[in-house]
């Protein structure tokens, strides 16, 4: 019994040197490159120019699917909610997997500083137990005193030795911890690597698509540039939110046209659930299922408990709460992480997308029935004014910092989206529009 406590404890007293030396050792100085690294180094080109390949392949072949999409409308939306919504879901994938790393690394420093706190256990419990092994039994018949010393020696080690197993026992269930909070450590950031690829490809491939969703939008919008720039201009001439959406449906024709869009759909979207109502019917996520659509699928009001928020993150501040500047929120605040993509948490009609005051980018949606939706908060806007768009498309990517002038006011280290929901120009809360949770979420 005792060899094996002792090799337990070498074992512990090694690892515990090992950690020490980790800790304290200090870069070799610099030699002359050995033959073996100079081939190490070429293969490591090799397959950076694999990696280069590839890539041109994947690009080449990203070109030729979105080619042969042509002008079909119905599939170009497909893909384009299909990977932004694959693109949000590894954005939440890798925020859990470095929560997951955070918490690994701080209980992998807690175990290193507990077993550096035991060394001089460690060390006292191995000396006492290699003492103890050295030790050779006496001579009976030769001398009587000597074997009654060793009873008493014995007496006394029966009492020591299994306070020693226990204090090593203890040690060893702290090293067993410590490789296994490693091997953990290194499956996660392995995982987490290959999430970051996929995610890499997905924003490629997104990218590409909404490139391509533009070109035909301004295919069919021979004014478009002259249309946003005249937005911009008129976004100038008014100093609050219902001004300037009051502004842009009256004035800018592309936003006009689409107030009148929304307006009749939500007179057909009412007579719809009308007749549902009568009928026993009932309209839910299915309805969204329709990428051809150009036209909200059922009445907003009738989204309530169905809405997908529009980017992965941390509600800050909710509605009818402090705004930060003395004032009432009067909508949500979600902290994200930098370039985060953002979609659309309803079908709707743009009215406005540029920068406008103290919001940085803004963008409006007319959802049709008295209701608009305006998300502010973004780096880089996506559509333009005029365009009808689906749940789930993506329509805006997050910049690396705040840029709505309120919360730069609380020195937020991160990007910022703030939503708000307007009846009739009042500010609602957006809260029984979000759905419980993600099975229920539109995705479009």
């Amino acid at each position: 019994m005792r060899a094996p406590l002792l090799n337990l404890l070498l074992i512990a007293s090694v690892a515990g040197a090992s950690l020490a030396q980790a800790q304290t050792a200090t870069p070799p100085q610099t030699a002359a490159v050995s033959p073996d690294a100079i081939k190490q180094r070429e293969q490591e080109l090799e397959a950076a120019r694999a990696r280069q390949k590839s890539a041109e392949e994947a690009q080449a072949k990203l070109k030729a699917e979105i080619t042969a999409l042509g002008q079909d409308r119905t599939q170009l939306n497909q893909q384009l909610i299909d990977t932004a919504a694959n693109v949000r879901s590894v954005e939440a994938k890798i925020d859990e997997a470095e929560a997951r790393l955070r918490n690994l690394n701080g209980r992998e420093q807690q175990m290193r500083a507990s077993l550096d706190s035991r060394r001089a256990d460690i060390v006292e419990v191995l000396a006492a137990l290699q003492r103890a092994g050295r030790r050779t039994p006496p001579a009976l018949l030769v001398r009587p005193e000597d074997a009654l010393q060793s009873l008493r020696t014995a007496m006394l080690l029966g009492a020591v030795v299994p306070e020693l197993r226990g204090r090593a026992e203890a040690i060893a269930g702290e090293l067993g911890e410590l490789v296994a909070l490693r091997k953990n450590i290194a499956s996660e950031r392995d995982q987490l690597a290959l999430d970051r690829d996929r995610v890499r490809n997905d924003q490629s491939r997104l990218t590409a698509l909404v490139d391509e969703r533009q070109r035909q939008q301004a295919a069919r919008e021979k004014d478009l540039d002259a249309e946003n720039s005249r937005a911009i201009m008129l976004s100038k001439q008014v100093g609050d939110l219902q001004g300037l959406i009051t502004k842009m449906e009256q004035d800018l024709q592309s936003a006009a046209k689409a107030a009148e869009k929304a307006a009749e759909a939500a007179k057909q979207a009412e007579a719809k659930a009308a007749a549902s109502a009568n009928t026993g019917a009932k309209s839910g996520p299915a309805a969204f299922k329709d990428r051809s659509r150009t036209a909200p699928a059922i009445a907003f009001a009738s989204t309530k408990g169905l809405l997908p928020l529009p980017v992965n993150g941390n509600k800050i501040r909710d509605f009818g709460g402090s705004d930060g500047v003395g004032g009432v929120q009067k909508g949500i605040s979600l902290a994200t992480k930098p370039g985060s993509q953002v979609t659309t948490p309803c079908d709707g009609w743009v009215v406005y997308a540029g920068p406008f005051r103290s919001y940085g980018q803004l963008l409006i949606l007319n959802a049709g029935g008295g209701y608009h939706v305006l998300i502010a908060g973004m780096e880089r806007i996506s559509v333009n004014i005029g365009q009808f768009v689906l749940t789930g498309e993506p329509v805006a990517t997050m910049g690396s910092t705040s840029q709505v002038a309120s919360i730069l006011a609380t020195n937020a280290s991160q990007p910022v989206l703030y939503v708000e929901f307007r009846k009739d120009g009042t500010p609602v809360d957006p809260g029984p529009w979000w759905a419980a949770n993600e099975g229920e979420k539109v995705r479009g």
